[in-house]
């Protein structure tokens, strides 16, 4: 048996409009490689046909696994498509497929520098922001400057949706993740820094799509309510204590 090169997990809530066609397009791309690869997709709890659009992907591809998960939100559905993923590397990737597939190349070792995480960065040298709107952009900053810092110092762009793990950094880190909303991918920053591993931002063309979840000031307030326990379960211990645990034979 192949081992897998790379595992793409897509977190999915309601996608049904847009799943075929990323799948398509991600796994004609895939097929191009010469490693071998998987998709996974991981439904969370979507209340329209998504969960039927990735089982019927699955079953035409057995490249593609689809796993049905109750909604609890993108981290639970991110922390779930990790550690199912089998990869040598992990590659998350939004459903909107905002980032043409093609650049995943960019992200990958035999281009990128050798890092554990490799983030798609929308602020790093050479990135694009094609489409979006100034407000876009100027709710994003607000974001990032809350989760930079609170949780992610000296990191440009923590939120974008596109970002590879070596898979010693994946089962690591996502066993430790406690938050199941936005501000997973500062909670999983935050506890790669603390445990060492590198990181690096490489710029993308990232194209704006108009169908967002995010809500500005519902989701502002909760991100930063979630920093802010981010930073009080590292000093009560509570990750610490969790990471003790998971390496307890």
């Amino acid at each position: 048996m192949t081992a897998c090169y790379l595992s793409v997990v897509i977190p999915a809530y309601n996608e049904e409009r847009r799943l075929p066609d990323t799948l398509t397009a991600v796994a004609e791309y895939l097929s191009r490689q010469p490693y071998a690869w998987e998709i996974i997709v991981a439904d969370d709890g979507s209340a329209d046909a998504t969960a039927a659009a990735a089982q019927k992907a699955s079953g035409q591809n057995a490249s593609i696994r689809a796993l049905k998960l109750p909604h609890r939100g993108k981290g639970s559905a991110v922390k779930h498509g990790m550690l199912a993923a089998g990869g040598e590397f992990r590659f998350l990737c939004d459903a909107d497929l905002s980032m043409p597939i093609e650049q995943l190349a960019r992200l990958l070792p035999t281009v990128a520098p050798a890092k554990d995480i490799i983030i798609g960065s929308r602020e790093a040298a050479g990135a694009r922001r094609i489409g979006e709107p100034r407000r876009r952009w100027l709710m994003g900053r607000v974001f990032n400057g809350m989760t930079r810092l609170l949780a992610a110092p000296g990191i440009a762009d923590t939120q974008c949706g596109f970002k590879v793990f070596s898979a010693r950094a994946a089962s690591v880190l996502f066993p430790l993740q406690t938050l199941d909303g936005f501000a997973f991918d500062a909670e999983i920053l935050f506890l790669a820094r603390r445990h060492g591993f590198a990181i690096c931002e490489v710029g993308i063309d990232w194209h704006y799509r108009a169908e967002s979840k995010v809500r500005p000031f519902r989701d502002g307030w909760r991100t930063l309510r979630d920093l802010l326990i981010i930073r009080w379960r590292w000093l009560t211990g509570r990750y610490q204590r969790a990471a003790r645990l998971d390496r307890t034979p």
